[in-house]
């Protein structure tokens, strides 16, 4: 299917070297252009493209309020956020995906100017990611009614941790689960969601603010503690090491050989490593394959590994990479993972 795309920007050359590069793929048509939000909204009306590129900040309308309008106008568009690499940019950001948004990538006019550039190739991907997905990320999933979903009974004290991987989609779903967690929650939780630095100490606070456990960004030597979800750093990779009592992270520098820092893969196969068979490992939406590799070694240590289902993803990448390969134990609904990790673990 060719992917029909709508780039809005206040900067004319940032748009223009937007659409060139995206329309350099065969799979893509930019079907317009906008400078401004009230723009776009009218635009995305009359066109109603399956993906618009939409600037965080800019006049006449914001991108956040722009967002709201197009999804209302246009519920199947997908939107990917570009924002700048500051600390209110990030949080800019988190509420646009908070509002619906599918996706963001870094806006930079140094990468955008190169064709062949690694951020020309991210925003290609992103787009053909998010065009083909098969529901609007604002839309509910349609769900049966239905009883809750029982897993299978697990030892009392059988998982010493829970790691958690995420991509597109991820910040709003790792949000769903964190925040219905309980105070006194007896695990310590690491994440590994695909976002850069500055946005991972920002999605750290927010998510504390929100939550009844204590969230934070990951830093070296950090005891792993119950009750506590850590984040791994944007552009660092973390892992576990030490004993299941005497658990610490290490964040470390990442190796050019991966794809993604943070890399799901790491994560996972360091907690693999510390605690064999007692691990709870969760793959939540997002595109490619980051975790399969991981979910293989703690399958292969015991471990129990869990992914997001199809509906509730906004891009069933990562998740049915894992099932594919038949790594998954239970495939569950964003609305059933909570409640399933209370009844395990309690």
């Amino acid at each position: 299917m060719t992917i029909t795309v709508l780039v809005v920007d206040d900067s004319n050359f940032f748009c223009r070297r937007v659409a060139q590069i995206l329309s350099s793929d065969p799979d893509i048509k930019v079907v317009g252009i906008a400078n401004n939000g009230q723009e776009a909204v009218q635009k995305v009306q009359q066109l109603k493209p399956n993906v618009v590129t939409l600037d965080v900040e800019m006049p006449v309308m914001d991108g956040i309020t722009a967002l709201k309008q197009i999804i209302k106008v246009s519920p199947d568009t997908k939107a990917l956020m570009l924002s700048s690499l500051t600390y209110e940019g990030a949080k800019l950001t988190l509420d646009a995906l908070d509002s619906g948004a599918s996706d963001f990538m870094l806006k930079s006019y140094e990468g955008i100017s190169n064709a062949a550039g690694q951020l020309a190739a991210q925003l290609k991907e992103k787009v053909k990611g998010l065009g083909r997905s098969t529901r609007a990320p604002n839309k509910a999933p349609a769900k049966p009614a239905a009883q809750p979903v029982r897993v299978a009974a697990t030892p009392s004290g059988r998982y010493k941790i829970i790691t958690i991987g995420a991509s597109t989609g991820g910040p709003v779903a790792l949000q769903k689960v964190i925040t219905a967690l309980p105070r006194q929650f007896p695990l310590p939780i690491l994440i590994t969601q695909h976002m850069p630095g500055t946005f991972t100490g920002a999605f750290a606070q927010r998510l504390n603010t929100l939550s009844q456990v204590t969230v934070v960004e990951a830093s070296d030597g950090m005891a792993v503690k119950p009750a506590h979800v850590y984040i791994a750093p944007g552009g660092k990779q973390m892992i576990v090491e030490g004993s299941p009592g005497n658990a610490s992270i290490r964040v470390k520098e990442t190796d050019g050989r991966l794809q993604y820092a943070p890399c799901v893969d790491m994560t996972f196969a360091s907690a693999a490593k510390v605690y064999r068979r007692d691990v709870l490992a969760i793959v939540l939406t997002g595109m490619g394959a980051d975790g399969r590799e991981g979910a293989r070694i703690l399958k292969q240590s015991g471990a129990v590994v869990w992914t997001q289902d199809q509906a509730s993803c906004v891009v069933y990448g990562m998740p049915m990479s894992v099932a594919k390969a038949g790594f998954s134990d239970l495939v569950l609904n964003l609305d059933d993972i909570a409640h399933s990790i209370i009844q395990v673990v309690s």
